[in-house]
């Protein structure tokens, strides 16, 4: 009996201390896992958000229109000559261009209404709203909301890609055309003209259109008087005839 109890002891004592030491070196082992990744995951996400701040510069960098240079280049120190500007920030620039599109019959006719907003939307590269009227008005049999035609404001990069087309291609391959007419401004620096047939335009199919539609064009400038945005828009090339001098500046040239 003596024997038992001695051989029993020991057996007790022995597997507390494995526990123990077990419990500890996992542990050590544990929180060795937890720090390791961690160092890497903030390199990692660093790296990522760096990344793509210098894509989104090079995107918005790379591309001007090319009026949009002459205007900085050429067409600013040349007004700044001309009106004695002593600031950059005074020179008048065009701010809008609205191109509006009237359809007398659309509210009987839809789908002429439908065509006119795809035509009015290839053109400008926008898409077009359509107007409706503010008031009833009798004599014309229309009432209020009725839909009147579409137009689209043009602002931006889009303005001077349009005004680019404008001047060098719509505008010339107008029929008889000698020259707009600079009796057209508002006395607040902003410039509105008509055109007769949309076909000038080249993104018009003349086979596809269903009727020749005619639309209004407004040149909104930050000029103060007629004459500042004349020259504005003479400087950007626009085909303005020239105005008759008056006899007093002639003779103060003399």
């Amino acid at each position: 009996m003596a024997k038992k109890e001695t051989s029993e002891k020991p057996d007790k004592k022995k597997p507390v201390v494995k526990k123990s030491t077990a419990k500890k070196t996992a542990a050590k082992k544990s929180t060795a896992k937890k720090s390791a990744p961690k160092k890497t995951t903030v390199k990692e996400s660093a790296s990522k958000k760096s990344a793509p701040k210098k894509s989104k510069k090079s995107k918005n960098d790379t591309y001007i229109p090319s009026l949009k240079m002459k205007y900085r280049q050429d067409i600013t120190p040349a007004l700044m000559k001309r009106f004695g500007y002593k600031n950059v920030m005074e020179v008048p620039y065009v701010s809008s261009i609205s191109v509006n599109m009237g359809i007398g019959d659309a509210k009987l006719n839809p789908k002429a209404l439908e065509r006119a907003v795809e035509e009015l939307t290839s053109i400008t590269g926008q898409k077009a709203v359509i107007t409706r009227s503010k008031k009833d008005i009798s004599n014309f049999k229309i009432r209020k909301g009725f839909p009147v035609g579409c137009k689209v404001m043009l602002r931006g990069n889009r303005m001077y890609e349009f005004l680019e087309r404008l001047i060098s291609i719509a505008l010339p391959r107008t029929r008889d055309f000698r020259g707009l007419s600079f009796k057209s401004f508002d006395r607040k620096g902003n410039y509105s003209f008509g055109i007769k047939e949309q076909i000038v335009f080249t993104e018009i199919d003349y086979d596809k259109i269903d009727s020749i539609r005619g639309m209004d064009i407004t040149l909104g400038t930050t000029a103060n008087s007629d004459d500042e945005s004349y020259w504005l828009l003479k400087e950007f090339g626009f085909p303005l005839r020239e105005k008759p001098v008056k006899q007093e500046e002639v003779v103060e040239a003399a």
